[in-house]
């Protein structure tokens, strides 16, 4: 929870959400989403674990300019980006291995920081214990 706060700014942010996991009920999926606590309840950053992840549209992002992540697990490929001229330090991640799909919405990042940089750090933490062979095997394996 403290990168998240570092991320977005926001102490102690409500959380809502959690992954399945389970083999037996293949590919792993679920999301969790972060809220300001004070007045309005306003997301400041979303995870998305799902099926449909698609190379191709990875491989179209990094022709529009996105970089490229690492290949942060085995046969993965994904890309991160920030707009252009955002007011609220907006950035995102996709990674993507076999038929799964794990996103990174940073919706309100806090200022000052490299919020790109921060999409990506958060993902070499949470992709390898989101994405493994169990939970999204790749087509030559499962």
């Amino acid at each position: 929870m403290k990168a998240a706060e570092l991320m977005t700014g926001v102490r102690a942010p409500l959380s809502r959400g959690g992954f399945d996991l389970s083999p037996s009920l293949g590919l792993g999926s679920g999301s969790c989403t972060l809220y300001q606590r004070d007045g309005e309840r306003v997301t400041v950053m979303r995870i998305v674990l799902s099926t449909g992840g698609l190379r191709k549209r990875v491989e179209d992002q990094l022709a529009q300019g996105a970089r490229r992540l690492p290949e942060i697990v085995p046969e993965s490929v994904g890309y991160y980006f920030q707009p252009a001229n955002t007011e609220e330090n907006e950035a995102y991640a996709v990674l993507v291995r076999g038929e799964a799909e794990l996103s990174i919405q940073l919706e309100i990042g806090a200022p000052g920081r490299d919020n790109a940089a921060d999409v990506l750090a958060m993902m070499k933490l949470i992709a390898p214990k989101l994405i493994t062979d169990d939970s999204a095997p790749t087509p030559d394996k499962g």
